[in-house]
C-alpha cells in the first residue's frame, strides 16, 4: 500500500470513529472544538437541562450543530414527564409515563408523544432518548419507578409501541431504553453497577417483551444499559456485552436500527476501565453511537479516538465494525426535519377532559378525602426534599414548580410551608398549623422522610401525605399517589387538593 492509500484509510478510519462519538459540552453556545470535530465528522451531541436557556436559544444552538455537520444527531432526554431537558428551568408540561399507563389508553399516549415530538422538531433537535420502556418490577428502583409505564410487560408493550409511533410521526427518532431492561434493580448506574440475576426465560417473559414491541414498532434507536445479567453475562455489564447486544437484540431479536449506550461517564459502565477504554468495548459489543456524557472536553474526545485507534491496530476492534456503526448513524439523521427558522411556544395545552383523566390516575385512600373535605384550608404544608438522581437532576417539580409558573391558589399560597431533607429533621409536629400535607417523592425510600410522616401521624390525625414517585407496594407513606412529579401533575394536584377542600365559610356580617 502506498503512503497516499495509508493515509487516507487512516483518515477514513478517524472520521468514522468521530461518527460512533455523542458528547456533551458545558454551556449554552457550541465550543469551537465541538463545532471543529463536527465538521470533522463527530456523530453528534447530547444535549443536557444546563445547555438550555429557552426554546429559541435551543433552536439557534442547534442550528449551528447541524450547520457544522448536516448529518450530526442532536440528542436529547426528553422523555415527557420527570426527565426532561426542554423544560428544565420549569418541569415538563407533560404527565408522564406512569399516569399514561395508568390510564391505558393509548391514543393518548400516542398524542402525547406527538406533542413532545413537536417540540423537539421545533428547537432542531433530531433523536430523543425515549420512552423509558423498561417494567418497573421493584418499587424500591432509585432511577426508573415513574418513568415506567408500569409493572406488566404487555401494558408496558402497548405504550412503548404508541409512544414511538408518536414521537416518530415528526421524524424525530425515539430510543427505547435501557436494554435489555432496568427496571427490576434497586442500585443507580449511574454510581454503581447494579446486577439482574436472571434467567433470560425471565427476561423474555417480563423485560424483554416491550423491547419487542418498540422494534415491532419500527423505533429507529435503542439504548443499553449499564446492568450486570450473569447468567447472561458474568462478565460484562449489557452495555459491553457482545453476547447481550450482539447474540440477543441483534440475532435473536432483530434489531437493525442505531444501538446507542447510555453515557460512559456512569460508574456501571467506566468505573473499572475508564471512560476511553469503555469505548472501546463498547464498539466492539455492538453499541454503534456511544453516549459520553453530559460535559466532555476536547482533550477527553482525544483521549477516546487514541484509544480506538490504537484498539484497532492491535486487532482488538476491527476497523469494519466502526465502519458498519458509523455508517448507522450517519443513516439516522439523513431524513430528519429541517431547523425551523423561528420557533413559537413549546407548551402544548391539555382538554378538561385530558386534565380530569390525569387527576382520576392518581390512587387516593377515603382517610385522605375525608380530612381533606373536613377542612376549608391547608395549614402547613412539609416539603420533603429528596436527592434526585442524575436522570432527573434539578428541574422543578410538583406544585412548587406549578405554582412559581402558574401562579399559586390561595389556599397554597396562605399555607406555612417547611422543608425538611436528609439531615434536616421534622421538629415541632404539634405546633404545626393544621391540617398538614405532606409532599414529596418516593417517601418509603427515605428514612428521613418515613421518620418525618410517622412522627407526624403519631401526635396528630390532620395529616395527608402525597407521593409523587412511585410509591411501596403497601403504599403505606402515600395518601394520595400522582405517579410522577411533572410540573403538569402539580398543577392537577393543586387543582384536586383545591376541589376537594370544604368551601371556605361566607361572611355575611
Amino acid at each position: 500500500m502506498n503512503a497516499s492509500h495509508h493515509t487516507d484509510a487512516a483518515s477514513g478510519l478517524r472520521r468514522d470513529i468521530h461518527t460512533t462519538l455523542l458528547p456533551g459540552f458545558v454551556g449554552t453556545t457550541a465550543p469551537e472544538w465541538l463545532l471543529a470535530r463536527l465538521r470533522d465528522g463527530l456523530g453528534g451531541v447530547c444535549v443536557f437541562g444546563p445547555n438550555i436557556v429557552d426554546a429559541e436559544q435551543l433552536r439557534s444552538l442547534n442550528a449551528s450543530l447541524r450547520e457544522a455537520n448536516p448529518l450530526a444527531v442532536v440528542a436529547i432526554d426528553e422523555e415527557g414527564g420527570d426527565v426532561t431537558r426542554l423544560f428544565y428551568d420549569r418541569g415538563a408540561p407533560y404527565p408522564g409515563n406512569a399516569v399514561l399507563g395508568r390510564l391505558d389508553d393509548t391514543g393518548l399516549t400516542e398524542r402525547v408523544a406527538r406533542e413532545v415530538g413537536a417540540a423537539l422538531a421545533a428547537t432542531g433537535c433530531t433523536v430523543t432518548f425515549a420512552p423509558d420502556v423498561d417494567v418497573n418490577s421493584n418499587p424500591d428502583n432509585p432511577v426508573i419507578g415513574v418513568r415506567s409505564f408500569g409493572t406488566d410487560p404487555e401494558l408496558a408493550a402497548r405504550h412503548t409501541s404508541a409512544w414511538i409511533r408518536g414521537v416518530q410521526s415528526t421524524r424525530v427518532a425515539a430510543s427505547a431504553k435501557h436494554f435489555p431492561g432496568h427496571g427490576d434493580t434497586a442500585t443507580d448506574s449511574h454510581l454503581a453497577l447494579p446486577v439482574v440475576d436472571e434467567p433470560l426465560e425471565v427476561l423474555r417473559e417480563r423485560e424483554l417483551v416491550p423491547f419487542r414491541a418498540a422494534i415491532a414498532a419500527g423505533t429507529r434507536t435503542i439504548m443499553t444499559s449499564h446492568i450486570l445479567l450473569p447468567q447472561l453475562d458474568a462478565e460484562n455489564p449489557a452495555t459491553l456485552s457482545p453476547r447481550i447486544l450482539q447474540g440477543l437484540l441483534r440475532e435473536e431479536m432483530g434489531f437493525e436500527g442505531v444501538i446507542v449506550s447510555d453515557a460512559l461517564d456512569m460508574k456501571g459502565a467506566s468505573g473499572v476501565h475508564g471512560i476511553p477504554e469503555a469505548a472501546v468495548r463498547a464498539l466492539a459489543a455492538g453499541c454503534d453511537l456511544l453516549c459520553i456524557g453530559s460535559e466532555n472536553t476536547d482533550a477527553q474526545m482525544d483521549d477516546i479516538v487514541a484509544a480506538i485507534e490504537a484498539a484497532v491496530s492491535a486487532g482488538r476492534l476491527p476497523a469494519e465494525r466502526i465502519a458498519e456503526a458509523a455508517a448507522r448513524v450517519r443513516a439516522l439523521s439523513a431524513d430528519v426535519p429541517a431547523v425551523p427558522e423561528t420557533v413559537a411556544g413549546l407548551e402544548p395545552l391539555h382538554d378538561e377532559g385530558e386534565l380530569a383523566a390525569f387527576a382520576a390516575s392518581f390512587e387516593v385512600t377515603d382517610a385522605a378525602r375525608t380530612r381533606l373535605s373536613a377542612a376549608d384550608r391547608i395549614g402547613t404544608i412539609v416539603r420533603i426534599d429528596t436527592v434526585a438522581n442524575i436522570a432527573v437532576g434539578v428541574a422543578p417539580w410538583g406544585p412548587f414548580a406549578s405554582s412559581s409558573v402558574d401562579g399559586a391558589p390561595a389556599w397554597f399560597a396562605d399555607a406555612q410551608l417547611v422543608a425538611v431533607s436528609d439531615g434536616r429533621r421534622l421538629d415541632e409536629v404539634d405546633a404545626l398549623a393544621g391540617p398538614v400535607l405532606v409532599v414529596g417523592k418516593d417517601l418509603h425510600r427515605h428514612p428521613f422522610a418515613v421518620d418525618a410522616i410517622e412522627r407526624l401521624r403519631a401526635s396528630r390525625d390532620d395529616v395527608v401525605t402525597v407521593d409523587m414517585g412511585w410509591p411501596s407496594n403497601d403504599r403505606a407513606y402515600a395518601d394520595v399517589a400522582t405517579f410522577g412529579a411533572s410540573r403538569l401533575l402539580g398543577e392537577v394536584l393543586l387543582s384536586f387538593v383545591g376541589t376537594a377542600l370544604a368551601p371556605a365559610p361566607v361572611d355575611v356580617a
